[in-house]
Order: structure tokens, then sequence, then C-alpha cells
């Protein structure tokens, strides 16, 4: 089999199949990524601890900060704890979710991650009912959850202290 066809067996895989946790698999949310083909995770009860990539997820399948995983325990790891079974996108969670398969802890995170993302979003002022959509509108962008969330507001106080001391020169 070819190097090709095995990727698009593996990406495949991870988007059209729905799995379950079995006893030993836990949930777990992405970190960071220290590099390696490894991840930080932490646990719904708040634990923290490295993850491996198993090798027909590299190259195929990224992780970026904020993604679920689906992981299975390694006993004899002290540092790196587990290696990753599956990777959990938006309607994997959903399904989950539906089973009743989704910790608790993850549930208000979900909420405040989203809540975060609108934050993240440049306000834009309330528009009349007769105006049309403009270029202008960023609701609609992507947001990189690989970068660290830094509430950027421009203030007119900065920009009116500028034209004061052009004014006085």
């Amino acid at each position: 089999m070819s190097q090709a066809t095995k990727r698009k067996h593996v990406v495949k895989e991870v988007l059209e199949e729905y799995v379950v946790p079995s006893e030993r698999q836990q949930i777990v949310r992405v970190l960071g990524t220290p590099g390696n083909n490894l991840h930080e995770v932490e646990t719904p009860e708040g634990a923290r601890f490295l993850v491996s990539m198993p090798t027909k997820f590299r190259k195929n399948i990224w992780i970026k900060r904020g993604d679920f995983l689906l992981v299975d325990p390694i006993e004899e790891g002290e540092k790196v704890k587990a290696e990753i079974s599956f990777v959990l996108y938006k309607d994997h969670v959903r399904y989950l979710k539906k089973e009743g398969y989704w910790p608790e802890a993850f549930l208000s995170n979900a909420a405040e991650t989203q809540s975060c993302a609108k934050d993240r979003r440049v306000q834009s002022p309330p528009r009349s009912a007769g105006e049309e959509d403009s270029e202008d509108d960023d609701a609609d962008l992507f947001v990189n959850t690989n970068r660290a969330n830094y509430g950027y507001t421009e203030s007119e106080d900065s920009s009116e202290s500028e034209e004061e001391e052009e004014e006085d020169k």
C-alpha cells in the first residue's frame, strides 16, 4: 500500500468514525505541543501530562491547542503517560455529548472557549435594519487557537493625546 493510500485511510477513519471511550480510555484537552510528536494535555480532573502521537497520525493529522483527544494510558511512562488513540472533532464531541460520555468539566470549558472566541473578534458598531453586510464585518473570521489570547482594544484617549501633542508642536 502506498503512502498516499495509507494517509487517505487514516484521514477517512478519523473524520468518519464515531467512537465511544472504553473503560481504560479517557478524554483529554490539548494544552500545547512541546515537540517530538508529544502533546501536553489536561484531564477533566485537572491532571497534566504528556501524550505521544502514534506514527500513523504523524504528518497526516494536525492537533492544536484546545482540541480534544481520546487517549490510551501507558503504564511504563513517567512523563509520557498515554498515547493518542483518536482525535475528536466538533461532530465527535457533539456525538459524545448526546450519548452522555462527555466529561462535565469540559462542558463548562467548551462554553468558555466559545465566549473567548467571541471576545477575540473585533466589535463592530450596531447596524441599522436597512444596512447591507459590508466587507468590514469580522464576525466570521477564523480564530487561531494556537496563539495566546491578548485583549487588544483601541482607546480614544491615546489618539486624542497624540493629536494634542501634534497641535502643541
